[in-house]
């Protein structure tokens, strides 16, 4: 039997017969010269695909040209990230991006929306301050973005955790969106349930390995629902401090919940990659 490689340890695929998949990951925030070589380094790991998620309209069309340039590889996610000041529901720069949107949709490219949600961790850090935080126009942005995935019928990447999910939920059940992924979700026992009646997905960072909560949340949801993801360049914890994230660590986090839900590596990878596929790249990939 073939010994496991060390955690952490970026290495190919080595005959192991699922791909991989990092369902979220800011490509575009790893620096210029640092990217082609990453997608490189993915491709020899076993990568068949990557969600590039965007934090704003700068970054949208970053990720646009490197799926571009890696059709099918890179499929990216267009948005405008939560934690930041919010676009004005009614103004012209969210207008403007939902109309560019509609556009690349219009031309028939593939995309998700995202990274879009709620300012968890921004508004708690106001309050804690003892300043006032208004979180209506992120709500509005939300349910501007949420609208557009329904309308569009794309997969909606969210960034929205804790007691934030439940908003996000009740946008979601509003407007009837049947593809949602909760990236890094962290939340209530309720929460968890709710959104696994909705048949929404929930992807897990190399922080597995080592979070309990986040271990408790891979053990428990449904197999047919879960992803990996990177969160990267988020730097991580444990076996990994120190180390650049790369999609390549999805592979630890693939034995690891393999391990927590009594599966094979093999059986567990060829389930998550199909997931991913399934809500990213189509039945058909």
């Amino acid at each position: 039997m073939r010994d496991d490689p060390p955690i952490g340890e970026d290495v190919p695929m080595h005959g192991a017969s699922y791909p991989l998949y990092d369902a979220h990951i800011h490509l575009d925030s790893y620096p210029e010269e640092r990217r082609e070589p990453l997608l490189a380094e993915a491709l020899a790991a076993g990568a068949a695909g990557l969600v590039a998620v965007s934090m704003d309209v700068a970054s949208c069309e970053e990720n646009r040209r490197l799926a571009q340039r890696h059709p099918g590889l890179v499929l990216p996610a267009y948005g405008h990230h939560p934690e930041q000041p919010a676009l004005a529901a009614d103004g012209p720069e969210l207008g403007r991006l939902c109309d560019w949107i509609r556009a690349r949709a219009a031309e028939g490219e593939p995309f998700a929306i995202g990274e879009v949600g709620l300012p968890y961790y921004l508004r708690t850090e106001t309050e804690s301050r003892g300043e006032p935080f208004d979180e209506a126009p992120y709500v509005r942005q939300l349910e501007r973005f949420v609208a557009l995935a329904a309308e569009l019928d794309r997969p909606i990447v969210l960034h929205a955790v804790y007691e934030d999910a439940d908003k996000a939920l009740e946008l979601l059940e509003r407007h009837r969106v049947r593809q949602a992924h909760f990236h890094w979700f962290k939340g209530s026992a309720a929460t968890v349930r709710r959104m696994a009646r909705s048949g929404y997905y929930v992807s897990c960072t190399p922080d597995v390995l080592y979070e309990p909560d986040i271990r408790e949340l891979a053990s428990a949801y449904p197999l047919e629902l879960l992803m990996t993801e990177t969160d990267g360049p988020w730097p991580f914890e444990g076996p990994f401090a120190g180390r650049e994230t790369t999609p390549a660590m999805t592979r630890d986090v693939v034995r690891e919940l393999g391990r927590l839900r009594g599966l094979s590596e093999e059986a567990a990878g060829r389930a998550l990659a199909a997931n991913a596929r399934r809500l990213y790249w189509g039945p058909d990939a």
